[in-house]
């Protein structure tokens, strides 16, 4: 009983290895891993879409990173490199994206939002202060207000007596 008790513990412990991933391979020239850490740095994952190339785990971005490393390992510059995969994917895979009549809406549409939303607001403010601006009383109001102040406190509802 106790050999089997222990053989269960041993596999227990045992379990979450067997699901363990593998390693990210790396290259076999640190140089070449140097420079894929510098370029991947700067490009987008396609699936997480908000981490760099270089801190996604996604399988895509594995398969990324190594047909970079295959580009590097071929001689191409970061820049060759970066066209190559641009010319793939599109400008979505750069976290800078050059500014160009295609990425005008990505670069400047939050400050335009920005300003719509400064001018809305003014408007509204002035709007409102107009709104609530004192207006003039008519010579009856005025006249009817002096009544209520020159009565001592009575009021149509309640007599004079009852305070």
């Amino acid at each position: 009983m106790k050999l089997a008790t222990a053989a269960a513990t041993l596999l227990l412990a045992l379990a979450p290895l067997a699901h363990a991933g593998e390693a990210t391979p790396m290259a076999a020239d640190p140089v070449i891993e140097a420079r894929l850490i510098v370029i991947s740095e700067e490009l987008r994952c396609l699936v997480c879409q908000n981490e760099s190339l270089a801190a996604s785990r996604a399988e895509l971005a594995n398969d990324l990173r190594e047909e970079v490393r295959k580009l590097i390992s071929q001689g191409k510059t970061d820049a060759e490199i970066k066209e190559y995969l641009v010319a793939r994917y599109g400008d979505f895979v750069l976290y800078r994206p050059p500014v160009k009549p295609t990425t005008w809406l990505l670069w400047f549409g939050p400050f335009v939002l920005l300003a719509g939303s400064v001018i809305g607001l003014i408007l509204y403010l002035r709007r409102r202060t107009r709104l609530l601006a004192p207006t003039a009383l008519s010579a009856a109001d005025k006249a009817a207000a002096k009544a209520l102040l020159a009565d001592d406190g009575a009021s149509p509802t309640r007599p004079k007596d009852a305070a």
